[in-house]
């Protein structure tokens, strides 16, 4: 067995003793970054359309467009990375077995075009039994069932093996088309209950929950999952079989101060706990929407600084304040919890060498800082590139920084340097790609960025 000592003398012959190493210590920004996956969400809406006014919302309803104008941004809202949509179930598949493919391709294709990923919802209903009933199709199936005893905020029975049939081969379906796609962020499992909130999970039977679960486990591998707390039963069944994160509809109700029962102290932190969801976050995302809107929150004098730094200990990644605009008041509130919301990534150190030849290896060792609540859930590749006047040079690492948790991450490795490559100065630098653009998608809390969006970390000379 080699000693430690016969290690670190190989290795250092290897990677980088025996010749000039630079040593590079970026410097830390504290600006807002719009990243993959985390800050504020839209609500069927995209970056660039109009906010919805006052303290009201809209949701479930097909995805329509707005004009637009052609700027992202919006007074009001922090520009964000992904788009929210809760659809009902009767407007994905409007006649048995046709599914409304079109709206959803438009739906990916637009968000992709404003700077967005697509975070979906079907949700099987709704609380309006006019306008937001199953679809058509399945009530005829189903017939009446106004005379049954259902729980509170059930509008059909998924007890009726026709339910499970035909919601399983919808979810089937969406996988079947969409798991892996790169403009879609993440699928919200929904089962039953208005809005897909799963209202009464725990009264399902075994065979139905797991039925109506191992849908969407099946379904999407690739694609993040997101559930509600709803019951120990169900969360631990989902986690069991595989990576789950979690969603919350009421991040804020702090009617408690009011003397009545409210989410923020009578059911999220037990919630949590209790159903074994406290840890879920190290594999899945966790994203939150606000009870009501946060012009709610403002007007009913609630604290936005508890409510904040309770996001942040259950590892917030996403919120979704409903397209609604910010109390301006609280900006400097919302601008510390976006810099802290998901992943953050500070480039605390990096090693090089001065030379490096072709066909041969590029050493380095690097430590970094995760200064935000939770991991990157999707694999970027961590790159460097060798940037001259007229060559450049992309050299992907093997990092897979799904795997950087909150905190200190030491990640030393070599790249190869291509045959081809030139003899010359070139800049050093580093990315976080898109996989398919292999171009920077990840913004770094460091100074340096180039308009490609690499940082520079200095200049290294491969010589033959």
């Amino acid at each position: 067995m080699m000693t430690r000592t016969l290690w670190l003398v190989l290795a250092c012959a290897s990677v980088l003793c025996g010749q000039p190493t630079k040593i590079v210590r970026p410097k830390e920004i504290d600006s807002v970054l719009v990243n993959p996956g985390i800050g504020f969400t839209t609500l069927n809406r995209f970056n660039g359309d109009p906010l919805n006014q006052g303290t009201k919302w809209t949701e479930g309803h097909p995805i329509d467009d707005f004009p637009f104008s052609g700027r992202l941004e919006v007074a009001g809202q922090p520009l964000t990375s992904i788009a929210y949509f809760r659809v009902y179930w009767k407007y994905v598949e409007p006649e048995m077995g046709r599914y409304n493919w079109k709206m959803l391709d438009a739906a990916l294709r637009t968000a992709h075009e404003r700077g967005q990923t697509l975070m979906l919802r079907v949700a099987p209903y709704g609380p309006e039994a006019q306008t937001e009933d199953v679809p058509a199709w399945y009530r005829k199936l189903a017939g009446s069932e106004s005379g049954k005893s259902f729980p509170d905020k059930w509008r059909t029975d998924p007890e009726d093996p026709r339910y499970v049939k035909h919601w399983t081969s919808l979810v089937r379906a969406l996988g079947a088309r969409y798991d892996g796609d790169p403009d879609l962020e993440a699928v919200d499992v929904s089962i039953v209950g208005y809005w897909g909130e799963g209202e009464h999970t725990d009264q399902l039977s075994e065979p139905t929950m797991r039925a109506l679960m191992d849908s969407y486990l099946e379904a999407f591998t690739k694609t993040p999952l997101m559930m509600q707390p709803t019951d120990r039963r169900t969360n631990t069944y989902a986690l069991s079989k595989g990576n789950a994160g979690w969603r919350a509809d009421c991040l804020g109700d702090m009617r408690c101060v009011e003397g009545r029962w409210c989410h923020m102290f009578d059911a999220y932190p037990e919630d949590i706990v209790n159903f074994g969801i406290q840890d879920a976050w190290r594999k899945g995302p966790v994203s939150l929407e606000a009870c009501w809107v946060m012009q709610e929150w403002k007007n009913r004098a609630w604290d936005i600084d508890y409510i904040v730094e309770q996001s942040l200990k259950w590892h917030i990644s996403s919120f979704n304040n409903k397209s609604s605009a910010v109390p301006e008041p609280w900006w400097p509130q919302v601008r510390r919890w976006l810099n802290k919301m998901g992943y953050r990534f500070v480039l605390r150190k990096f090693t090089y060498p001065e030379t490096v030849r072709p066909q041969g290896k590029l050493a380095f060792t690097s430590w970094w800082e995760n200064k935000g609540v939770a991991p990157c859930y999707r694999q970027f590749p961590l790159a460097l590139r060798l940037h001259g006047e007229k060559h450049s040079e992309v050299l992907v690492t093997g990092a897979d920084i799904r795997n950087w948790l909150p905190g200190d991450v030491v990640y030393d490795d070599a790249v190869f340097v291509p045959a081809d490559v030139p003899a010359g100065r070139y800049d050093l630098q580093i990315g976080v790609l898109d996989p398919q653009t292999r171009k920077p998608k990840v913004k770094l809390a460091i100074e340096g960025i180039d308009a490609e969006g690499w940082y520079t970390l200095g200049t290294v000379t491969v010589e033959r």
